[in-house]
């Protein structure tokens, strides 16, 4: 024991020496931690300085701050089962266009329905598609539209001449892909009346006795 300068009795410490280096290393911890806070905040400072509104380092960062958060926004979008399930919409419902008339309305008589349908093509063997067609346009032709063109009025009908799986095989093309009436006699011709039976008739004829 020993007496403190205020009077009071103070314990021996028998290991003075390493008392005394950990109290030098606790100042010196203490003051490294002092000088490191300092510095950080003379860094940001430094940097809120930089980022005023008028310095290009500003403008260039609350330009990149939108792109990189849309980024991030995008990465973390997650997708559900709904999104998979949920169908498109097609843009065109029908895959023959409608050509552009100088009439905003076209009103079809009912009885050129009634005709037409009553001469309907389902894509059967037995069935000639040329025979079809030449009902079709005899149909047609007994309508005439100012401002709207023979084209137009067989393009807009034809699809009401076919049934069955003619009628699907119609519904196979694009949307608003065939647009002109002479693709769309190809394509029926092709489809009901192909090379190969053209070939058989030849070889019919060729063959008759």
């Amino acid at each position: 024991m020993h007496r403190s300068p205020t009077g009071n009795l103070v314990p021996l410490d028998l290991e003075i020496e390493a008392t005394l280096r950990r109290n030098r290393g606790e100042k010196r911890r203490k003051l490294l931690q002092d000088r490191t806070i300092a510095s950080i905040l003379e860094e940001e400072t430094h940097f809120s300085d930089s980022l005023s509104p008028d310095s290009p380092s500003s403008r260039e960062f609350a330009t990149q701050l939108p792109e990189t958060t849309s980024m991030a926004n995008k990465q973390h979008q997650r997708i559900t089962f709904e999104d998979y399930s949920s169908s498109s919409v097609p843009q065109f419902f029908t895959s023959i266009a409608r050509l552009e008339v100088q009439v905003c309305n076209i009103n079809y008589p009912h009885s050129l329905i009634h005709l037409i349908q009553g001469n309907l093509f389902q894509g059967l063997p037995n069935e000639d598609p040329y025979a079809h067609l030449a009902m079709f346009i005899e149909i047609c032709n007994t309508v005439k539209i100012v401002g709207v063109p023979d084209e137009a009025i067989r393009l807009s009908l034809f699809s009401f001449s076919l049934a069955g799986e003619a009628k699907r095989w119609l519904h196979l093309f694009k949307g608003n892909s065939l647009k002109t009436w002479e693709e769309v006699v190809e394509k029926f011709l092709k489809k009901y009346f192909p090379e190969s039976k053209t070939v058989e008739g030849k070889a019919a004829i060729s063959s008759f006795h």
